[in-house]
């Protein structure tokens, strides 16, 4: 390597470290979402898998608290840490691929300069393991090109075991790996190699405890996800939303040169056709599902992350060894001159907006609801009025209120969710003494109380309503009533929607 090269791989370290140091940053400001604060529970209730998703997340989650402690900082610490091995994995991927330390090092760049990459690594979700899990599948695919060596197989078969702990969707990394495969014609000998179907076996034998889990609980986490592609009705709506959420998730810049680089690998610029092909199946694949997905049912953007390992190496291709015109050339050097700027920019205005409202004028905005500010104060009012009336557990209606509630109330409190139990299947029972007696019902104000609440109780009176703040903006009012007289069972366990 030259020194000039060295010089720009040493920038480019130091630019990625700093980008996580400001995540960090602003996972210890910011609060958590409900879904973190749920995640956080199967944290505290490791089993091989759960009704919503398989384990990683809680992994991750676990490893971080036992590191910095039961906040918010200690649930996001190892997710924005893995952003470090996932760009080295990208790094090397477009290495190989396209042989040179400018592409790898921008593809690298590029993608900690997305919001995937900054949010979606500090905003805990299942999708952040599975994009740390997705560059390494896409790195060991290239050593397998590379190498030629059918080992690297195992390797892959395990990273693509792991991004199947992680979330469901890595099952399209099969089509994409067999279409690569097929599209190549010196790679087919692959299909005569024990090395392949070993990889798969290793895949299979990682993912496994997934499978055990849903034979134990009536296959409902396969059926509650993959039962989500059929199509009873089509929404255009859904397909409208769909590129203007990624657009802000990717940063524009990084957008406009993904999108160059896709087109310039089909017009066969920058790198052997297997290279080509690879890059454009782990896009593509993914990507049409979703916009099938996307026909009937709303598409959050984070579940696009598996595809931004290769997005992001695409964009690289844009940015330096594609041949464009002058126009096209200006703009690929101008986005790419301006795209991490952009992108730190971007990251810093969303965490100032979802904190304070600043930005917005304090009206509301996307992020409003599924951030828990405003919860330290309203968990404070509902822990004065639960020990003034003197319940001895506290009931929530849905489990992003019983998570926050889990997070934010005194740590040895009852609170439990009694619908939907198999959400709560691998946590222990509730202590069948605190269910008895007076409870305490928090749910956001309604018109009237809900079915469940009118045909368990007896005896339902309001005991307080409080706000939950974000500066001047209510984001919303909570009512607590005094429950008691259970004509039935507190605990609703009827089978859950995919098993009746």
């Amino acid at each position: 390597m030259s020194p000039t090269d060295a010089r720009l791989v040493r920038n480019t370290a130091l630019t990625v470290v700093a980008l996580v140091l400001l995540r960090l940053v602003g996972a210890a400001w910011t609060p958590i979402t409900f879904d973190e604060a749920y995640y956080w529970i199967w944290a505290k209730n490791l089993a091989f898998s759960y009704y919503d998703h398989p384990p990683a997340v809680a992994l991750v989650i676990r490893l971080g608290i036992m590191i910095a402690g039961d906040n918010e900082l200690g649930i996001r610490l190892v997710s924005i840490l893995l952003a470090l091995p996932m760009s080295y994995a990208v790094y090397r991927a477009a290495e190989i691929l396209f042989g040179g330390t400018r592409v790898a090092v921008n593809a690298a760049l590029l993608l900690n300069a997305t919001l995937m990459a900054a949010v979606g690594t500090l905003i805990v979700t299942p999708d952040s393991p599975l994009l740390v899990a997705s560059s390494f599948v896409l790195f060991f695919l290239a050593k397998v090109l590379e190498s030629g060596r059918g080992a690297w197989w195992l390797a892959v078969g395990a990273a693509v075991g792991l991004a199947l702990l992680s979330k469901y969707t890595a099952m399209f990394f099969g089509p994409a790996i067999l279409i690569w495969l097929i599209s190549v014609p010196k790679l087919r000998r692959w299909f005569l190699s024990l090395w392949l179907y070993l990889g798969g076996l290793v895949a299979l034998a990682i993912f496994s405890p997934v499978i055990i889990w849903n034979a134990d609980h009536h296959w409902v986490s396969f059926i509650k996800q993959l039962g989500r592609s059929q199509i009873d009705h089509f929404r255009l709506s859904f397909i409208a939303e769909l590129i203007p959420t990624q657009i802000v998730f990717a940063t524009p810049l990084v957008f406009i040169l993904g999108a160059m680089g896709l087109y310039g690998l089909v017009r066969r610029e920058g790198g052997a056709l297997a290279s080509r092909v690879l890059i454009g199946a782990m896009f593509w694949v993914i990507t049409v599902y979703f916009l099938w997905h996307a026909l009937h049912a709303r598409v959050e953007a984070n579940w696009f992350a598996p595809v931004y390992p290769a997005f992001a190496i695409a964009a690289a291709v844009a940015a330096d060894p594609a041949r464009w015109e002058k126009f096209p050339r200006r703009l690929a050097n101008f986005c790419l001159r301006w795209a991490a700027p952009v992108g730190v920019v971007m990251f810093a205005a969303l965490m100032v907006q979802a904190n304070t409202g600043w930005l917005s004028g304090y009206r509301r905005d996307a992020t409003v609801r599924s951030i828990g500010v405003g919860w330290t104060a309203l968990a404070a009012e509902i822990e004065a009025t639960r020990a003034r009336v003197g319940t001895s557990c506290v009931l929530a209606p849905d489990y992003g209120t019983a998570s926050w509630l889990t997070f934010y109330l005194p740590k040895d409190t009852c609170v439990v969710q009694p619908t939907q139990r198999i959400r709560w299947v691998n946590m222990p029972e509730p202590d069948p003494a605190k269910l008895s007696g007076k409870l305490l019902w928090v749910d956001e104000v309604r018109v009237s109380p809900q079915p469940y609440v009118t045909d368990t109780f007896a005896r339902i009176e309001r005991v307080g309503e409080f706000r939950r703040m974000r500066g001047p903006l209510v984001i919303e009012t909570y009512a607590l009533d005094l429950v008691d007289g259970a004509k039935r069972a507190v605990l609703d366990n009827s089978p859950p929607p995919e098993l009746q």
